[in-house]
């Protein structure tokens, strides 16, 4: 026999080796960044910030106009009874039976701190958007929102018309430039009324004593008064107040509803609008406890919340046509 062979060493890749080692100290940076990022993230949300714990105050889809009224109307005279528990000042939403101007609203709201106020230009056939606009002094704050509302309405017509005018005039594009054109009109008349300081304003958020809040509720064009012991800030609150022509139930909102123009945070039912004062010059705060958000069913938009001139990217879209 020869002499053995010698066992032979395995060929090994050291440029692969190195590029695995490479890979997985960049995998391992990576995963330690990301949980540095979320240990820093979860240290600086400060507790109770939960989105979903949101009170909701007003009328729902599926909800009746007229049970919403009879349950206000019944909880506001639980606070009022002599018998009941001695209560402080409370949140409540007032609705009114008709679109006012800024200057009707001192006389139907005396005696409660206005917070903010709710608006829309009535359009017979056009569904406007409701605007909400904080108060501090009535009525010269609403009339400086509406002015703000009116600038608003007046970008949204340039951008109607100057997207119909990018069409051209061939038929096929006939539906698209007819469904900018409208939402331009609409966009003009709603800017022309808000300037003019026109009735338009159908609600408001107020707060008083429960006393206060009954004589408010029993002024003449005072639709309901819904008080609402249990919203402890505004910024954490929606608030739906029902249309002067709403009646009956509340339908759920047509899928093909267009998507309401972006409004600079004055939507109704902001639920992270800048902080606010009332009339009265202090702070919206309560000593009401937290209510945690209702049940999906319960909580349920109602449409006209969200009842807006279409915006200029959407209005091809909700009629059906292709986007320019």
């Amino acid at each position: 026999m020869g002499p053995a062979e010698g066992v032979r060493e395995p060929i090994v890749d050291r440029a692969a080796v190195m590029r695995v080692v490479s890979g997985l100290a960049v995998v391992a940076a990576a995963v330690l960044v990301l949980g540095v990022i979320w240990a820093t993230r979860r240290e600086v949300m400060p507790p109770g910030d939960d989105p979903g714990d949101v009170v909701r105050v007003g009328v729902v889809q599926g909800q009746t106009v007229d049970g919403y009224l009879r349950s206000s109307a019944t909880e506001l005279a639980a606070l009022t009874d002599p018998s009941a528990p001695a209560s402080t000042d409370t949140w409540a939403l007032v609705s009114l039976n008709d679109y006012v101007p800024p200057s009707a609203l001192a006389g139907l709201l005396e005696g409660a701190a206005v917070a903010q106020v709710y608006a829309r230009v009535p359009i017979a056939g056009a569904h406007t958007q409701v605007v909400r606009i904080p108060v501090y002094r009535l009525s010269s704050d609403v009339m400086s929102g509406m002015l703000d509302a009116a600038l608003q309405r007046d970008q949204e017509q340039a951008e109607y018309e100057q997207l119909s005018r990018r069409l051209g005039g061939d038929d096929a594009n006939r539906r698209a430039r007819a469904a900018y054109e409208s939402a331009a009109r609409t966009a003009r008349t709603e800017a022309d009324a808000y300037r003019s300081g026109c009735a338009c304003v159908f609600a408001a958020v107020v707060r008083a004593a429960p006393a206060g809040l009954q004589a408010v509720a029993a002024r003449s064009g005072v639709r309901g008064v819904d008080p609402a012991p249990e919203v402890r800030q505004l910024d954490r609150a929606e608030f739906r107040p029902p249309q002067p022509e709403q009646e009956g139930t509340i339908p759920a909102e047509p899928s093909g509803s267009p998507i309401p123009v972006p409004n600079g945070g004055s939507a109704i039912a902001s639920r992270t609008p800048a902080p606010i004062l009332s009339s009265s010059g202090a702070p919206v705060t309560s000593n009401s406890s937290v209510v945690s958000d209702p049940s999906p069913d319960s909580s349920a938009t109602a449409p006209e919340e969200r009842t807006a001139v279409p915006s200029a990217t959407d209005v091809s879209a909700a009629q059906g046509v292709p986007s320019p």
